[in-house]
């Protein structure tokens, strides 16, 4: 009992010298600021001060440059007049990506139509082989097992037509959207 007392004794001193030690080696928070307005005051006699800008200062809405018209694209940036080449340039990138676009959108919408294409012709496969097995179109039922397998094909590659052509459909609409015309 005695030792476990000791111990504890020891360690509540250690932990109050630790944090004694603490607050002895940090500066309280008036020296802080005494420390702080000495510095401003020395730059205020420097006249070095530096300006700080709050909300108040900043004006309500964008500014709006007197030679600048609403036809002619914004070539002031800073204060700085930009030659007419930088206009140009960025003009005929944003063409070129708006090109890129289009030769994107075209070849997925492609793509997509060939997928149709294959899926029709899987069907049109599957139909007829349906058809030649059962001699004429006028039965509707399937006759044995492997008929009914290719029936139930036959609807799931049509629900995947159909889906596709959704997508298709989508894909179209996205295009005009983006200024395509597709």
């Amino acid at each position: 009992m005695h030792r476990l007392s000791s111990r504890t004794l020891i360690i509540v001193m250690l932990l109050s010298g630790v944090i004694f030690a603490q607050s002895q080696s940090e500066e309280s928070l008036g020296n802080v600021a005494r420390i702080n307005r000495a510095q401003q005051k020395a730059q205020q006699a420097a006249g070095t001060m530096p300006k700080v800008i709050t909300n108040q200062d900043l004006p309500a809405g964008p500014a709006e440059s007197p030679e600048s018209s609403a036809s002619e694209p914004m070539t002031m940036v800073s204060g700085v007049k930009k030659p007419d080449s930088y206009a140009d340039r960025q003009l005929s990138h944003r063409l070129l990506a708006e090109q890129r676009a289009g030769q994107q959108w075209k070849q997925r919408i492609q793509e997509q139509e060939s997928r149709i294409a294959d899926l029709q012709a899987r069907i049109d496969r599957v139909n007829a082989s349906i058809h030649t097995s059962v001699g004429t179109a006028q039965y509707d039922t399937p006759v044995n097992r492997d008929q009914a397998i290719q029936s139930e094909r036959l609807a799931m590659l049509q629900q995947m037509l159909d889906q596709q052509k959704r997508r298709l459909s989508m894909m179209e609409d996205a295009a005009r959207h983006a200024g395509m015309g597709q």
